[in-house]
């Protein structure tokens, strides 16, 4: 079963970098991204549903701690409620966090993948993701493989 989510801009840029964006609907559905986002990536598909967001207040206030892109997909996720909000800047990650979201990251989403057969490795997308300069600690990744089963 798959669940509704919104990024920010990381996971697909990380994602489009490695040419395997297809992952991500297969992972979630809808998965939808704030106009910020939109202007971010320029990535236009059929599967990513851009929304406006409505509460500017919430915005303005946590473009005081990330970036707009971030603060976009944190607003929007918490007007459609009982979504996962993908971010991968551990700033954003605590303030979703904080304010009841449930954020998953670019490398959660290859988990995933994994657990529900839609690849069957995550080393190769992390060693790509590595090459593409998508930049994830080293701790991080061994973490992944451990969980993947893949060490």
């Amino acid at each position: 079963m798959s669940h509704p989510a919104v990024t920010d801009s990381t996971c697909l840029i990380g994602l489009e970098r490695i040419q395997r964006l297809d992952i991500l609907p297969q992972v979630f559905s809808p998965v939808m991204i704030p106009f910020a986002v939109q202007a971010e990536v320029g990535i236009t598909t059929t599967w990513l549903t851009v929304l406006t967001v409505k509460n500017r207040a919430v915005v303005a206030a946590l473009n005081t701690q990330i970036d707009n892109g971030e603060a976009e997909a944190i607003a929007l996720a918490l007007e459609i409620g009982n979504v996962f909000a993908i971010l991968d800047d551990l700033t954003a990650r605590r303030v979703a966090t904080q304010l009841g979201l449930k954020v998953i990251g670019t490398i959660g989403v290859l988990l995933r993948a994994k657990q529900q057969g839609i690849i069957s490795e995550i080393r190769p997308l992390l060693i790509a993701l590595d090459q593409a300069d998508f930049r994830v600690s080293v701790a991080l990744v061994h973490r992944a493989l451990e969980i993947a089963g893949e060490l």
